[in-house]
Parts: structure tokens; sequence; C-alpha cells
């Protein structure tokens, strides 16, 4: 018989270097080996991954003074997450950076399905694990990716205007005075710039209509240079190539001189989805990428220019299936390209009223995009 391993696996002792690092982020000793058996706990099999089964599963035969050290941990000690996310990003980048450079920024939100109401900030609201409205967490996330692999890189809860305000469930939770309630978009934006400070290898930046919609975020990521593939609405303004808005009202004698650009009856924005159909069905050509779980991976596109209208002229969702819009930015006269993904003319009465994220804004070039001259990765 082959003799019994006499020490712990090199796959072993690699965890366990890992969950050191984790633990001395942590700060004080007295979290150290908590933190370690909470990880351990949500790594190892079991249906519930709160504290009481957790406890049962590590310690069996110290369930409640484990289930104490778990508590303690996580209601009560001070730690900063965010230590902890940089010393995981110190350890795996590296080896993610050794199978390929970091090309992408994905800005995303996961729903954490809740039963009872006291876990912080959880309301009924969309939750994408389960499809539906439902009762959850949401939590802001910013990865960073390879072409192989990702890594959350920033990670924040969402606290819903309810919990906002309400201060005695904000004392009960023991939700810090400094935290307020800030939009998705506001939150991602936010970690977004604190991974620019951090000098977190940078990518394009993706996300998709949730955020892309708004007009600060994507005004915020072209403040801070970033290159950026995001969702928008296809009842977005925007103007045609070569047209744009009318400059402001010359100057009265008195009063502060007009900013306000104008727009008339032969001089108006048009829609992302009439820009786009106004290109014809000639325009598109299909694009196959990779492929995936259920085959290959294709659609089909089209490029085009136009520049965004004012801000905030975003009107309800128009179609589900369709098309696109690039680089969108508010308020001036820039021309920016527009990337189309599949065409919404064709059923476009069909479609028209109904809910869905209709396009895609483009603020970076994506190779194998280009009129379908050749299949490329995104």
């Amino acid at each position: 018989m082959p003799p019994e391993p006499s020490g712990p696996s090199l796959q072993e002792k690699s965890l366990a270097a890992y969950l050191d690092g984790l633990a001395r982020a942590a700060g004080h000793a007295d979290r150290h080996e908590p933190l370690k058996d909470d990880c351990k706990g949500l790594l190892l099999p079991g249906e519930r991954k709160s504290i009481e089964p957790m406890a049962a599963r590590l310690h069996p035969d110290r369930v409640q003074a484990a289930r104490q050290s778990l508590h303690h941990l996580v209601a009560k000690a001070p730690w900063d997450d965010e230590a902890v996310l940089r010393e995981v990003r110190r350890r795996v980048m590296p080896l993610m950076q050794q199978r390929g450079p970091i090309v992408a920024w994905i800005v995303d939100d996961t729903g954490i399905p809740k039963k009872g109401r006291h876990s912080v900030g959880v309301a009924r609201q969309y939750c994408g694990q389960l499809g539906k409205q439902d009762n959850c967490q949401v939590a802001v996330s910013l990865s960073a990716a390879t072409r192989e692999a990702s890594l959350p890189v920033g990670w924040r809860l969402s606290l819903p205007e309810e919990w906002a305000r309400d201060r005695e469930r904000r004392r009960r939770a023991g939700v810090p005075e400094e935290i307020t309630f800030e939009t998705k978009p506001e939150i991602a934006l936010g970690l977004i710039r604190r991974a620019v400070e951090e000098d977190v290898p940078v990518g394009v930046v993706l996300a998709d209509a949730a955020y892309g919609s708004d007009t600060k975020f994507r005004e915020g990521l072209a403040g801070l240079g970033l290159a950026y593939v995001v969702g928008v609405q296809s009842s977005l303004s925007v103007w045609r190539p070569g047209e744009a808005p009318l400059p402001p009202k010359p100057r009265q004698k008195t009063g502060r001189p007009p900013k306000l650009l104008r727009r008339s009856a032969g001089q108006k924005p048009v829609s992302v989805r009439e820009l786009v159909c106004e290109a014809g069905e000639k325009a598109f050509r299909r694009v196959r990428w990779r492929e995936g779980g259920r085959g290959r991976l294709e659609s089909r596109f089209s490029r085009g220019a136009g520049a965004a209208g004012a801000p905030g002229r975003l009107a309800q969702r128009a179609s589900r299936r369709t098309l696109a819009a690039g680089g969108v930015a508010s308020g001036g006269p820039r021309a920016d390209e527009i990337l189309a993904v599949e065409s919404a003319c064709r059923d476009a009465a069909e479609e028209a009223g109904r809910a869905g994220q209709a396009s895609q804004d483009c603020g970076a070039r994506l190779s194998g995009a280009e009129a379908g001259t050749r299949t490329g990765a995104f």
C-alpha cells in the first residue's frame, strides 16, 4: 500500500497562506481565526451559509464558542473590507496577468435573496439571482478581467432610500453615519475612482444600461480618461453626423449670459433607434467572436456616428432586442461613434412600448466589430 501523506498538500498550504494574508489584512489578532473560519465555512459544502450551521460544520465539538466568535467578526468587530480586497488583489492579480493582460473593468450588481428584514440594505427590489422583484440585498461590484479570468477589485452594498432615512433601523444594524443613499451608478463610479487612485491595471469599462443610461456615470468615466462600452436605452437623443445644437441665444443687455443650447423644427436630435433605422439593413454585418456554452456567439453590428443630446434626455425603454449607441456624452456637439447591435427596424411596430435594454453605448473601438471585416475578441 502507498504510504499515507505525512503533511498538508501543496493546495492546502497555498490556501492556508492565502487565508493568513486575508486574516492579517483584517487587523487585530482576535479577528484572524474567525475570519479564516468564515472563509472556510463559505467554501465548504452546505446549503446554509449563516453563522450557526457554519460553526456546527467547522467545530462540532465547540459550536457555541465558534458561533460567538463568528458573530463578533461579522456583526461587531471593526475591520476594513477594502484592505482585505487589496490583499486579495495583491495575491491573485499577478497570477492572472501571467496568462494575459487586464482587458476590462466590469461593473455589475448582485442580488442576494433574504428571508428576513434585519440584514443591512434588505428590501423588496429586483434580484438577478431570482429574475424578479423580491426580498434581497443588492451589492455593486467592479471586477478586473483578463480574457480568461476575473477578480473583484471593488464591492459595496447598496443602501436603499428607505434604509438611509430610517435612523432607528440604521442604529440597530450598525450602519455608520457617513453612509448615505447613493444610486448604483454613483456607487459604481466611486469604486472606479478608487481603482484608478490605487493604480489597478486599467481595462475598458463594461456595464449594462442600468449604469450606461446615467449621464453622470458616462461623464465620470470620460472625465477619468477611461474607454468604455456601456448599455444605453434606444430612446437616447443623439445628433446625426454633421449636425449639432444651435448656439445659445445672444446675450441681452441685462441678466446672465444664456448657456442653453437650442434646437429648431429643422435642426433637432433623433433617438438612437431612429438613427440606426435610417442606416438600413445593409449597414449591418454579422460578427462571430467565440464559442459559448450553447454554441457560437454571434450578432449583427453596425457602426455609425452621432453626438449626444442635452443631459437627461432619456425617455422610456423602447425595445428588448435591439440596437446600440456609442460614446454618448451629454451637452456638446462632439461626434461619437455608435455601435449598433441587432437592428430594431424590422419589428419596430411589434416591439414599440415594450420594456428592455435596447442599445450599447460604445466609448471604445472594439476589434472585430468593424463592418464584419474579421472575427475578433471583444
